[in-house]
């Protein structure tokens, strides 16, 4: 009886991802081939599965970035991110900095959709602005 229990304890974690952690970069890898520091990647595609987010197009944030406006192609686009060490990064669901923000701290956030905007939205795919500075 314990060991059917365990089994299922085990294929419960596995299907509901619990201590999965996603293949986002860690904070302090965020350094390009030149050296220099990275602010923050946002990322185009996220995945219901843990190992398969912060993929597809990345947007490089650079540190001291104040884009009231997404490039072009990257409004309501961003499903993860991950904020370098000692970063931090300031979204807006609306442009011109306007809307709810939201403040990221070092670390990743691979599933934007899990991260509550307002009452009833999320921040997948809803960021229309940012700020990101470190330290």
């Amino acid at each position: 009886m314990a060991s059917a229990l365990l089994v299922t304890l085990v294929a419960a974690v596995a299907v509901l991802g619990w201590g999965v952690e996603a293949q986002c970069p860690a904070p302090a890898d965020l350094r390009p081939a030149n050296g220099t520091r990275v602010c923050a990647q946002l990322y185009a595609d996220d995945s219901p599965y843990y190992d398969q987010c912060c993929s597809g197009d990345v947007l490089v944030v650079l540190p001291d970035s104040d884009v009231p406006y997404m490039p072009r192609g990257w409004s309501d686009r961003a499903s993860s991110l991950v904020v370098g060490t000692k970063c931090e990064l300031t979204v807006w669901s609306r442009r011109a900095k306007k809307g709810n923000s939201r403040r990221f701290n070092a670390g990743a956030v691979p599933r934007l959709q899990e991260v509550r905007r307002g009452l009833f939205g999320n921040w997948n795919n809803a960021i229309r602005g940012y700020y990101c500075i470190c330290k």
